[in-house]
């Protein structure tokens, strides 16, 4: 498996990149998310990679950061969403619309996304509400003991969708000393219940 790319980018052509790590050229394919914050070429250039094998291909796919390539890795579970389309997703909208877009059950802005009809939009809502989460959530310090984290987790909670009843309802229960990333996770859980 190869999880992730460091090297030089030798050659960038929407949609792909090549980076060269110590003569050995990878080819991978991004979104258009990932594409605009690559350096200048030759210049050194670090992507998470998800392989994916098919009968007759081995494709690379590059992402910016960990959590691009996270939400690329739920979509393409979802059935009828391929590789290639997953990253047209990720390409129309970054994870943070997408997480907002599944979790108010935006069937439209969803359906607008390169690939995507009505159909497949609602059986991404179907199998993606709970477990996409807007980047930088997880990257918060701080505590769920203190007032500021549980105002946190309920402001992500409205973000994503939810009224504020249920998100304060969301955030009973939740024990101190969760940090904001884990609080929303849990949080999300209590409201699937």
């Amino acid at each position: 498996m190869i999880s992730r790319l460091t090297g030089k980018l030798v050659e960038k052509t929407p949609p792909q990149v090549v980076v060269d790590v110590n003569g050995v050229a990878y080819e991978a394919d991004v979104s258009m998310q990932t594409f605009y914050v690559l350096p200048p070429l030759n210049e050194t250039v670090q992507l998470y990679t998800q392989l994916v094998v098919r009968e007759d291909a081995h494709l690379l796919f590059g992402f910016a950061t960990a959590g691009e390539r996270a939400t690329f890795r739920q979509l393409v579970k979802v059935s009828g969403i391929g590789a290639k389309t997953a990253l047209g997703i990720l390409s129309a909208m970054n994870t943070e619309e997408l997480a907002q877009a599944v979790a108010r059950e935006d069937i439209k802005r969803l359906s607008s996304a390169p690939g995507i009809g009505k159909k497949t939009a609602e059986r991404m809502v179907l199998e993606l509400r709970g477990k996409l989460m807007p980047e930088g959530v997880t990257d918060m310090p701080l505590n769920v003991g203190e007032e500021e984290a549980v105002d946190d987790i309920v402001s992500t909670l409205l973000a994503l969708g939810y009224n504020e009843r249920e998100a304060k309802a969301a955030v009973k229960g939740i024990p101190a000393g969760t940090d904001v990333g884990e609080g929303v996770r849990l949080a999300l859980k209590n409201l699937l219940k």
